[in-house]
């Protein structure tokens, strides 16, 4: 199990690398621009994530806390393992399958760009405690809770597994955003911004 646990901070330490990696291109301002109005910026692709981690959080935390052996037998529990470890690959980067994010998941509007970014690290210390303290539990068999199905429980090893892939999928996301901004950037430099439209008075 403590294989397992290292397999995962070493998926956690990896996705703060990245971000930073990426943070380091941009200046804050920029962080908040979007492609169009219905696209989402970098800072929205990491507030989402607080906002889903944390209730992620919420919920290992709780597992953790509550009886240590929830493991149902029998053909049900086969079936919430082999889907569980299903939606991990699917929520992987690069996205193989699109997923609408729930209202309650959306990005939280008109927060500080600075505030994410130290909310999405902060997040990132929060996982790797919990790993901490699941050291020595039998990961497989402590259930965590699904807000969206009642049916549907991951193991405690699952929805860190979940969590890490969930992550890299908004960091792959959020870097074409930069690509995007970067090749606007671009365009402009070359062509000059579009000019604004033409006023017309009446007489």
């Amino acid at each position: 199990m403590d294989d397992e646990l290292e397999n995962y901070r070493i998926q956690f330490e990896a996705i703060k690398r990245d971000a930073h990696s990426l943070l380091a291109e941009v200046a804050l301002p920029q962080l908040a621009w979007r492609p169009n109005a219905a696209s989402w910026s970098i800072a929205d692709c990491l507030n989402h994530l607080v906002v889903t981690g944390n209730e992620s959080l919420t919920r290992i935390r709780t597992a953790l806390a509550g009886p240590r052996s929830r493991r149902p037998f029998g053909v049900g529990a086969f079936l919430q393992t082999v889907l569980g470890n299903l939606l991990i690959r699917w929520m992987d980067a690069p996205p193989k399958i699109r997923f609408k994010a729930p209202k309650v998941y959306r990005p939280t509007p008109n927060l500080p760009v600075d505030k994410i970014v130290d909310d999405f690290f902060h997040l990132q210390e929060e996982m790797i405690s919990c790993l901490n303290e699941s050291k020595g539990l039998g990961l497989a068999r402590i259930k965590v809770s699904n807000p969206v199905s009642t049916w549907l429980k991951l193991s405690l090893g699952q929805e860190f597994a979940f969590t890490a892939a969930h992550e890299r999928r908004h960091l792959w996301q959020a870097r074409r955003v930069r690509e995007k901004q970067s090749a606007t950037v671009a365009v402009e430099q070359i062509v000059g911004p579009e000019p604004p439209p033409a006023s017309f008075s009446s007489n």
